[in-house]
C-alpha cells in the first residue's frame, strides 16, 4: 500500500491484550505430579494401597481390585516373609537356613511366572505383571498359616500339634485358592477356566505342604 513505508513505530508504545492461545482450564489432578510430593506423602500413599490389596485378598470376591493398580511390592513382602519362617527346617542341614530361603524363594516366584504364562497361552486377558500381582497377593493367608503354625510349634510337635496345624493349612490353602480364582476367573474363555485353576491349585498345595511338613532344627 502505498504510504505505509513512511509510517514508523515508536518502540515505547507497549503492546496490549492477550497473546497466549487458551487450551482449556486444567483440573487440579492434572496438574498434580508425584514428582513434587514429599516422600513420607509417596511412601504412606504406596503402603495405604499395599493394604487395601491385603483387604481384598482377606474377603476375595469377584473383582479387579487387584488387576486396575497392580504392584509387585506386597507379593515380595510375602515371598520374603514365608522363606524367612520356614529357613532353616530341615533336620539334615548344618548352616543357616541360607538354600532353604532361596528354595522358598524361587519355587514362589517360578511357580507364579509358570502359572502366568500358562493362563496367557490359554487366552486370558489379563497382562503378565497384573497375574503376578493377583498370584502373590493370595499368599498372604498361607503366609498367616505359617506364622500360625509356628507358635503352635513352640507348644510341641505331636500329634495335637500336627491336627491343629493341618486345619489352619488346610483352612488357608483353601483361601488362597478361592481368593486368587476370584480375581482371575473372569480373565480366563469360559471353556478352559479349569486347565488355570489346576496350576493354581498345584501352586498353592505346594506351598501349603511345605508349611505343613516343616518341622523347626
Amino acid at each position: 500500500f502505498p504510504g505505509l513505508a513512511d509510517v514508523s513505530i515508536s518502540q515505547d508504545i507497549p503492546v496490549e491484550g492477550e497473546i497466549t492461545v487458551p487450551v482449556g482450564s486444567q483440573s487440579p489432578d492434572e496438574d498434580y505430579s508425584t514428582l513434587d510430593e514429599p516422600v513420607k506423602d509417596t511412601i504412606m500413599r504406596d503402603l495405604k494401597a499395599v493394604g487395601k490389596k491385603f483387604v481384598h485378598v482377606m474377603y476375595p470376591r469377584k473383582s479387579s481390585a487387584l488387576l486396575r493398580d497392580w504392584d509387585l511390592w506386597g507379593p515380595l513382602v510375602l515371598c520374603v516373609s514365608l522363606a524367612l519362617m520356614l529357613q532353616g527346617g530341615s533336620a539334615d542341614s548344618k548352616d543357616d537356613g541360607g538354600p532353604q530361603f532361596a528354595e522358598v524363594f524361587v519355587i514362589i516366584w517360578f511357580g507364579a511366572v509358570v502359572i502366568t504364562l500358562n493362563s496367557k497361552l490359554l487366552g486370558g486377558t489379563i497382562s503378565f505383571f497384573q497375574s503376578l500381582c493377583v498370584l502373590g497377593y493370595c499368599v498372604l493367608p498361607l503366609t498367616v498359616a505359617m506364622l500360625v503354625c509356628r507358635l503352635v510349634l513352640l507348644a510341641g510337635t505331636g500329634t495335637v500339634s500336627f491336627i491343629i496345624r493341618l486345619i489352619v493349612v488346610g483352612a488357608m490353602f483353601g483361601w488362597s485358592t478361592l481368593a486368587s480364582t476370584a480375581f482371575l476367573a473372569d480373565s480366563q474363555p469360559p471353556n478352559r477356566k479349569a486347565l488355570v485353576v489346576y496350576p493354581i491349585f498345584l501352586f498353592y498345595f505346594v506351598i501349603s505342604w511345605m508349611i505343613l511338613t516343616f518341622t523347626p532344627q
